[in-house]
């Protein structure tokens, strides 16, 4: 995981670059990888591009298999008799 904002603030650098260099580094990573809970869990990137709904929708299409599975396991398991 990428040091917080706070983090590179509290850092000492020895020249602008490196500062700059550190910023675009996390500015990069806050809205390309990091997802956002009030994003419902996608990345800023992927709102501004359009792509939420795809990958909502596919999140929502593996949950719904994953849990038709457990299902079909958990019915053809014995009932437990403690």
């Amino acid at each position: 995981m990428y040091q917080t904002f706070q983090q590179i603030l509290v850092n000492h650098y020895w020249s602008v670059e490196e500062l700059k260099r550190e910023l675009t580094s996390f500015i990069e990573y806050y809205n390309h990888e990091r997802v956002h809970e009030s994003l419902k869990n996608v990345t800023p990137a992927d709102m501004y591009y359009g792509r939420q709904e795809k990958i909502l929708s596919l999140r929502d299409k593996i949950k719904q298999k994953t849990l038709k599975s457990r299902k079909r396991f958990n019915l053809s398991q014995s009932p437990c008799l403690a």
